[in-house]
């Protein structure tokens, strides 16, 4: 059983910053690929940023250049900064991780841009 947990979402200015967090624990061994996704309201869920256990990324079009995803390993976390935020960036925002073939998700966290 594996269990994420998000932290960092909250209410932004446009032009502003926050750095997710989501925490991985239980039953983690071997290499495994971690994400962000985000659903904003009537909206599909969408990737955001993926990163292997090499730390290969990839990102979608409309946050290239303004997030980075990385990982810490030894603390089976996953890091989403985010600069330069838009209101178009607002949405519940969720890290998920592949294991074994079966992919686990956390609860989310909101993300809100606005003045």
């Amino acid at each position: 059983q594996v269990q994420l947990v998000e932290s960092g979402g909250g209410l932004v200015q446009p032009g502003g910053s926050l750095r997710l967090s989501c925490a991985a624990s239980g039953s983690i061994s071997g290499a495994y690929v971690m994400g962000w996704y985000r659903q904003a309201p009537g909206k599909q869920r969408e990737s955001v940023a993926t990163i292997t256990g090499r730390g290969t990324t990839n990102y979608a079009d409309s946050v290239k250049g303004r997030f980075t995803i990385s990982r810490d390993n030894a603390k089976n976390t996953v890091y989403l900064q985010m600069t330069s935020l838009e209101p178009e960036d607002t949405a519940v925002y969720y890290c998920n991780l592949l294991l074994g073939g079966r992919l686990y998700w956390g609860q989310g966290t909101q993300v809100t841009v606005a003045s």
